[in-house]
């Protein structure tokens, strides 16, 4: 085979021309070539993120578009995904025999490029079968070369943080020819400005290559693209830090003794929103909303994580039905979901060992995967099958037609002190997601859906969540559990029991006696209180504004009531709230706009334009 061309130069923002000394293939685009041209097999080691894997999708295709890249996952491999024996009918006897066969990926009809990725991950069961391809190009009984391969190569992430094994067998390793990479190897800065052709990301290179090595390898080049993917979105960079192990992903160089240094992750992320020109806002409103959408019109990966009984499912599920233009997202829990509820390999008539995918998977019709209890998988190998999916938006070798987004939900490993049953991850799982939010309950809009669906007890309840309680005892009272509060005071039951339950006789420590108040009709003062007596809290206003330019307690209470009405609740009584507004200092006014969302900002923005002057 001769040696791939140059590949043609496509000008960016970042690089109108080709940059000083691209010779038009990066170190691991050569050795790809150069091994495809002596026929050995090529073992590739280096950071997770770097660009190992894509640099193999890009480079075939532009420099051999005549290969077809067939990719391994070996992380989610089972035993008989490669090679099984099966039953089959002889042409010549009719008679049942048992055959090897062999997966049908492995026969492409066409020369192929064989990527066996994450290939140290693979489960002792199947490394034997691996070593088998790497050493002699062979399967059981199958000669890959007869089959059309033209290359083989395995690459993978040395470091024991993300492997549980090494390569120690000199018979083995006798038969690869071995390099190591570092990003400088690969071609992921004109990747990067291929991906943001509107950015000169030159000042955020420089950025980064002024960033300690240590911190550097945690910001790979496959994170610093979801970085600046949140950036293009005006949202904060920080969501494009992976979750480990349900904690942000620090930017710090470890110290002498291990332990990491000083943290640098606002100061690195504002420093690359600077080279940008963009800003870095710390929050936004309404973030799961936004982001969702952003997920579906961008293909993204999402990572939502939150606690329990918060709301996540139910808004995922109403976005993507939403986006789906009425069809549900396909919906796994991963605790009850086995890896063949997803695919399972079987024998095909032409002699292949093929996987058959779960029938939701298939059909050209526009998807959204949601993967609930993410940190909560049945087995390992389910998980790790999740890996392709994540990365390769394939199951099995199969893309996964018209998929345009995937969102994975998950519960913190702490809540509220308690410590909760969820698996551990490490950075090369939790970088597969463009933007990962750590969520709080207040971002989840699940007041408008309990008063949407419970009407006025539903207000009556979240009034006392909003007023009667403090951050711990808020902490305590899920959306989830507010809904069974209103079923069981419907019902006519005690409420103590709708309250998490914590053994021994005990239950979650938060008084409900304000909440039993408030459903009894006892005299309270919420939006809905003041709307039934206008005039009365007119009157009220006035006298505390003769008192004080700043008003008085009275003052407080409307403010404070409005200040924590649902858009829903604003609307509805629109006329009394402008009433109250016009009456209020017009610096407890301004502050109805900060952090609200772009439709409750349309709404005060309206209601003000209406104040007299």
């Amino acid at each position: 085979m001769t040696t791939a061309p140059t590949r043609t130069w496509r000008a960016t923002a970042t690089y109108p021309v080709a940059p000083e000394g691209w010779t038009g293939r990066s170190r691991l685009e050569e050795f790809i070539d150069a091994m495809i041209e002596l026929g050995l097999t090529g073992q590739i080691f280096g950071e997770h993120g770097i660009g190992k894997t894509s640099g193999f999708h890009s480079h075939l295709a532009a420099a051999h578009p005549d290969l077809r890249l067939v990719v391994v996952p070996a992380a989610n491999l089972t035993p008989d995904d490669l090679l099984a024996n099966a039953p089959v009918r002889d042409e010549a006897t009719g008679e049942l025999v048992l055959r090897q066969l062999v997966m049908s990926q492995l026969r492409p009809g066409q020369p192929f490029v064989l990527l066996i990725d994450d290939s140290l991950q693979a489960g002792d069961a199947i490394q034997s079968q691996l070593m088998q391809i790497a050493c002699n190009w062979t399967l059981g009984a199958y000669d890959l070369r007869e089959l059309g391969c033209v290359g083989v190569f395995l690459t993978d992430n040395e470091s024991l943080a993300e492997t549980a094994a090494r390569r120690g067998d000199l018979a083995i390793l006798d038969r690869m020819v071995t390099i190591r990479i570092s990003a400088a190897d690969t071609a992921w800065r004109i990747s990067l400005a291929a991906r943001f052709p509107e950015w000169d990301l030159k000042p955020v290179f420089a950025v980064w290559a002024a960033l300690a090595p240590a911190v550097r390898e945690l910001l790979s080049p496959r994170t610093l693209e979801h970085v600046l993917a949140n950036a293009r979105e005006g949202f904060p960079l920080v969501w494009g830090l992976p979750l480990v192990n349900g904690e942000r992903l620090r930017l710090a160089e470890p110290g002498a003794d291990g332990r990491p240094g000083p943290d640098r992750t606002h100061e690195t992320l504002d420093r690359i929103a600077g080279a940008l020109g963009v800003p870095n806002p710390a929050r936004i409103a309404d973030p799961v909303r936004r982001v969702l959408r952003a997920a579906f019109a961008r293909r993204w990966a999402v990572l939502l994580q939150g606690p329990p009984g918060c709301g996540k499912t139910e808004l995922v599920r109403e976005l993507a039905t939403e986006a789906l233009d009425g069809r549900p997202p396909l919906y796994f829990s991963l605790p009850v979901t086995n890896v063949e509820d997803l695919c399972a390999p079987i024998p095909t008539p032409d002699g292949t060992l093929d996987n058959l995918l779960a029938g939701i998977f298939t059909g050209d019709e526009p998807k959204v995967l949601v993967w609930d209890e993410y940190n909560r998988p049945k087995d390992r190998s389910a998980f790790a099958k999740l890996m392709e999916i994540t990365q390769e938006w394939s199951i099995a070798g199969h893309p996964i037609a018209n998929l345009r987004a995937q969102i994975a939900l998950q519960n913190p490993p702490y809540h509220l002190g308690r410590k909760l049953l969820v698996a551990r991850n490490n950075i090369a799982q939790a970088s597969r997601f463009t933007a990962s939010l750590d969520l709080d309950p207040a971002d989840i809009p699940a007041n408008e859906w309990l008063i949407a669906r419970y009407g006025p007890v539903a207000e009556t309840v979240l009034d006392w969540w909003k007023f009667d309680l403090d951050e711990d005892g808020r902490g305590w009272i899920s959306k989830r559990t507010m809904e069974r509060l209103i079923k069981l005071h419907q019902h006519g039951l005690p409420l103590e029991m709708g309250t998490v339950y914590l053994g021994d006789g005990e239950y979650a420590p938060v008084s409900l006696t304000a909440l039993i108040d408030r459903l009894a009709d006892r005299p309270v003062a919420g939006l809905r209180e003041i709307a039934a007596d206008p005039r009365g809290w007119e009157a009220r206003l006035r006298r505390a504004a003769e008192q004080s330019s700043e008003g008085g307690n009275d003052t407080d209470l409307v403010h404070q009531a409005i200040a924590n009405a649902e858009l829903s609740q604003l609307r509805r009584y629109k006329g009394v709230v402008l009433r109250m507004v016009a009456l209020l200092p017009p610096k407890l006014r301004s502050t109805y706009l900060v952090g609200a969302s772009p439709e409750q900002q349309r709404f005060w923005i309206s209601l003000f334009a209406k104040l007299p002057r």
